[in-house]
This record gives C-alpha cells, sequence and structure tokens, in this order.
C-alpha cells in the first residue's frame, strides 16, 4: 500500500540545501534533487516544494529526517488512503514540530484524549480553552508560516510518481 503526499521547504539557509536533499533522498530511497528557488519572506533563506509517493509512514519519516535542523521551516503532508487518516507535520526553529491527523477533506482531526486533557488544563486555570484548541489546530505554525507559504505561490512544484 502506497500514499502520496507533499513536501514543504517553506526556508532554509543555501549550506543547508544539499544536506535537506540527502535526507529526504535516504528516506525516499532514490536520488533527489530539489528545485530551490530564493524565499523572498527571508532573503538568503531558500525553498523548495515536491510531490512524492511511498509507503504509509513516509511523512513521519521525512519529519523524523528534517526535524532537528535550526534555521528550517518546513511541512509534510501525507493524503488519506484506504485504510489511515492523512497527515500534516509543521515545523519552526521556535515552536519545534506540530502533527496533526488529517481527514479526506484536510479538516484537522483531534482525538478525543487530547481534547479532555486540554479541557482539563482550562479547568485547572493553567491555559485558556481557546489558546488550548489554537495550539491543538496547529495555529501557531499556521501564523508563523503562512507569510512563507504566501511567498511561494507560484512556484515549481517537482512530482515524484514512483520510488523504488
Amino acid at each position: 500500500m502506497t500514499t502520496r503526499g507533499v513536501l514543504f521547504v517553506h526556508s532554509a539557509p543555501r549550506a543547508l540545501c544539499p544536506h535537506i536533499e540527502w535526507a529526504v533522498a535516504g528516506v525516499l530511497g532514490g536520488r533527489i534533487s530539489l528545485d530551490w528557488i530564493p524565499q523572498p519572506a527571508s532573503p538568503g533563506t531558500w525553498r523548495a516544494e515536491f510531490s512524492w509517493q511511498g509507503e504509509p509512514d513516509t511523512a513521519s519519516r521525512l519529519a523524523s529526517a528534517l526535524r532537528g535542523w535550526h534555521l528550517l521551516r518546513f511541512e509534510v503532508t501525507a493524503e488519506p488512503y484506504a485504510t489511515a487518516e492523512g497527515e500534516r507535520y509543521s515545523s519552526t526553529p521556535d515552536l519545534g514540530i506540530f502533527h496533526a491527523v488529517t481527514g479526506v477533506h484536510g479538516d484537522i482531526l483531534i482525538p478525543e484524549d487530547r481534547l479532555r486533557a486540554a479541557l482539563a488544563r482550562a479547568q485547572r486555570g493553567e491555559t485558556h480553552l481557546e489558546a488550548e484548541i489554537a495550539k491543538l489546530l496547529g495555529k501557531p505554525w499556521d501564523d508563523e508560516l503562512e507569510p512563507f507559504r504566501h511567498a511561494g505561490e507560484g512556484a515549481p512544484v517537482r512530482w515524484l510518481h514512483q520510488v523504488v
């Protein structure tokens, strides 16, 4: 069984670009050459994106391979398939990594236990419920990444149809 997804490297220092390609190639099991273009939202950084196809755990393996690099902003998505929901990983230098399960229409699906835990923290006065829900939905990551997403509109996409 395979799934498809997209890797968005929203911003990376030039020196990190070949290392990102090597990490992605290591996960996908083949040579990868990304089309890097300047990221206008952060001068001096570069952006790239491409579509991938692979095993159901490919999105999590890509996110794990990229997550430890400071100054890197990225997102990895995986489409739902017959036996599993989709996924989205978002990462920023300041916030770290965010993971969400997504439904067939791209909506974030929040597990019951995480909602109950957020409600309990709010009831104990540790936080506000609105802030907890915003974190569960990935709002802080979306807020930080949105200028980088917008700056990438019209950027070329590399379509990777098969990984052997």
